[in-house]
């Protein structure tokens, strides 16, 4: 039987979430606002049986599909929010789990940064799929493990706060985020961030 590694239920995606994240999606491009799932998977292909269920069961559209070496990855979401939550409940039946099966996440590391070089912006900015720091800004970087959970950590920082989006990645070990903004801004971003991980069960093994 597969392994539920993450079972996440977004309310609204927030617009630079949601931008981020269609920047490498192949599938159908959600709008800002809409509700979503995202579910990881052990092993990967696994994931290919329960895309099916989904997408049969309500009206939702699949956005995200990926088969890692380890993982899978399923997001899908839709205007209706009951679709998204049935077809999400769907998934469940067919892997004969519940939500509280899900795995935990972890906080690995979570770092506020102040006033950040020129140089160091640089080289934050190589890397990055989103936004752009700028020197003098303050810069948030979250770790947690399952990776998925790094999504639902960006969302919930950005509806809390005047912030940007510079990363998340969600597919891999491990998730990380960057966020960027004021010294004032960004520590409600990192409350926001670490209460919406701590709601799911979220373990600190931070050192």
């Amino acid at each position: 039987m597969a392994e539920l590694r993450s079972f996440i239920f977004i309310d609204q995606l927030q617009p630079q979430t949601l931008c981020y994240m269609s920047t490498w999606m192949r599938g159908s491009l959600p709008r800002a606002g809409v509700a979503a799932q995202i579910i990881e998977v052990a092993p990967g292909l696994d994931i290919e049986a329960l895309t099916d269920v989904a997408v049969k069961h309500a009206e939702v559209r699949a956005g995200i599909l990926v088969v890692e070496r380890q993982f899978g990855y399923l997001e899908f979401h839709s205007r209706d929010t009951s679709a998204v939550k049935a077809s999400a409940a769907a998934v469940l039946e067919a892997l004969g789990a519940s939500e509280a099966d899900a795995t935990r996440p972890n906080i690995l590391g979570s770092k506020v940064i102040t006033n950040v070089s020129h140089q160091h912006a640089f080289l934050v900015n190589r890397n990055k799929l989103g936004s752009m720091v700028i020197a003098g800004e303050t810069l948030y970087t979250l770790e947690v493990q399952p990776a998925s959970y790094s999504a639902i950590a960006a969302n919930a920082a950005e509806k809390a706060a005047r912030i940007k989006l510079i990363d998340y990645r969600m597919i891999g070990a491990n998730g990380r985020v960057y966020l960027a903004g004021s010294e004032a801004d960004i520590p409600d971003a990192r409350d926001a961030a670490e209460s919406a991980l701590h709601a799911l069960g979220a373990g600190d093994v931070r050192g």
